[in-house]
C-alpha cells in the first residue's frame, strides 16, 4: 500500500502544473499499473509453488515404484530359485530362463 502512495505522489509531481482533473488521472494511472504488476508478481509465485509440489510429489512416487519393483525382483528371483530346486530334484528338463518366466507369472498371479 506504501508503494501505491509513492507511486500516485510521484506522478502528482510529474503532472503539477496541468489541471487538477489530469493530476488525478495520472496518479490513477500509475496506481494500477504498479498494483497490476504486484498481481502478476503474485500469480507467477502461485505457479511456481504449484510446479514444485507437482514434482516433489512425482519425486515420491517414482521412489515408492522403484521399491516395489525390487521387491517384486526379489520375490521373483525366490520363487525362480524354487522352481530350479524342484525341477532338478525331479530331473525335469528347462532351462534359468523358463524358470525366471515361470516364477514371473506365479508372482504376478
Amino acid at each position: 500500500m506504501p508503494e501505491k502512495k509513492k507511486v500516485a505522489k510521484k506522478a502528482t509531481k510529474k503532472a503539477a502544473p496541468k489541471k487538477k482533473v489530469a493530476v488525478k488521472k495520472v496518479a490513477k494511472k500509475a496506481v494500477k499499473k504498479v498494483a497490476k504488476k504486484a498481481a502478476v508478481k503474485k500469480v507467477a509465485k502461485k505457479a511456481v509453488k504449484k510446479v514444485a509440489k507437482k514434482a516433489a510429489v512425482k519425486k515420491v512416487a517414482k521412489k515408492a515404484a522403484k521399491k516395489k519393483a525390487l521387491a517384486n525382483e526379489a520375490e521373483i528371483a525366490e520363487a525362480a530359485y524354487l522352481i530350479f530346486k524342484n525341477r532338478v530334484e525331479k530331473s525335469l528338463p528347462g532351462d534359468a530362463e523358463s524358470d525366471w518366466l515361470a516364477a514371473v507369472e506365479k508372482v504376478a498371479s
